[in-house]
């Protein structure tokens, strides 16, 4: 282990994943070619600019990165069709940043459309003074029982990414903050990304998780235990909050691996009192509502993008028999209404 400075480490950019670590626990780094895992801490410098030319630091604001800036990120695993597919290297070299969140990891696929991800050399792996790796798992929030009496849950999911989800819950929280009700609010699967965080404080939810608070740079490719310990940590906090209603958003579509797992686990889908689904067009739409009705899971409408479109939202009326909710009026506080009263009856019949 080699001594580091604090004031090397002040200067560095701490990025997005790493909001939980008390910083002044770092006391060293390891260089001697350590095999990264999920989760490390590393030190790393930027080579050159690709895709993200900016890194979401723990306030979730965008600093402007420059070749040579050292930065602080996690490695971990990375799955965004409409970006990168990332995993954790098996050597300790260069790789590449692979969300704006700062994760590092080996580039596997890209999108056409994205640039070649931005290139970083690690440093050394960031440790305590006794010359132990420093992980996000180190910070992670305890489990809890949660409450007793649940606050209402709806969970919104979705096609694919950029279907409408983050957007659809950060309205839907605005809505309910307007109808006078407490408003807790997390992402359970996905990416560490502080934009997505950053918009439900916005919009008026508290409190705010992600699966960073339970330890977690990215649920892509955890296990069936790990997954459950994201939801029975989360959920149990979120429970225990003393609010009205708590807004989960699930990443990705209903095909990616851990989308389906967790809908597929009675610890998960037996707190739902409902789902909210967004998609880009009607097909699918139909498509993911049926998948999640042959589950028996209680949806109650319908919202994303297709809403831009008065026809396709009246296909998807049409095809799914569900309520559609144009996005921006679940920011209104009658509709935000109407949704909770769903819920409510819906508990209320059993």
């Amino acid at each position: 282990m080699e001594t580091i400075s604090a004031d090397r480490l002040r200067r560095a950019k701490w990025a997005y994943t790493t909001r939980r670590v008390d910083q002044v626990k770092v006391a060293g780094i390891l260089t001697d070619s350590p095999v990264p895992q999920a989760g490390d801490l590393v030190l790393a410098r930027v080579d050159s600019l690709g895709q993200h030319r900016r890194l979401e630091l723990t306030t979730s604001r965008r600093a402007e990165m420059f070749e040579g800036d050292e930065i602080v990120v996690a490695f971990g695993n990375r799955y965004a069709p409409d970006q990168f597919e990332g995993i954790v290297p098996d050597k300790f070299e260069p790789c590449r940043l692979v969300a704006a969140g700062g994760v590092a990891a080996r580039v596997l696929n890209w999108h056409t459309r994205m640039k070649r991800a931005t290139k970083i050399t690690p440093i050394g792996l960031l440790t305590d003074k006794k010359g132990n790796r420093i992980n996000l798992r180190n910070f992670r929030m305890p489990q809890t029982e949660g409450a007793a009496e649940r606050p209402f849950v709806l969970a919104v999911a979705g096609t694919s990414m950029n279907s409408g989800k983050t957007t659809a819950c950060s309205n839907l929280v605005k809505g309910m903050v307007r109808r006078n009700l407490r408003v807790a609010a997390a992402k359970i699967t996905g990416t560490g990304a502080g934009a997505d965080y950053r918009i439900l404080v916005d919009a008026g939810a508290d409190p705010v998780y992600d699966f960073v608070d339970a330890g977690y740079v990215s649920t892509y490719r955890i296990t069936d235990e790990a997954l459950l310990d994201v939801v029975k940590t989360l959920c149990g906090h979120l429970e225990e909050s003393g609010v009205d209603i708590i807004i989960l958003e699930i990443a990705d579509g209903l095909l990616q691996r851990e989308t389906a797992r967790i809908f597929n686990m009675a610890e998960f889908t037996s707190r739902l009192d409902g789902i909210i689904f967004a998609a880009n067009d009607a097909l699918g739409a139909q498509s993911g509502i049926s998948r999640l009705s042959s589950l028996g899971l209680p949806l109650i409408g319908c919202t994303g993008v297709l809403t831009s479109s008065p026809l396709a939202t009246r296909e998807t009326e049409a095809a799914t028999g569900l309520p559609v909710y144009q996005t921006n009026n679940l920011r209104r506080a009658h509709v935000a209404a109407m949704v909770y009263n769903t819920l409510r009856n819906r508990r209320r019949k059993g």
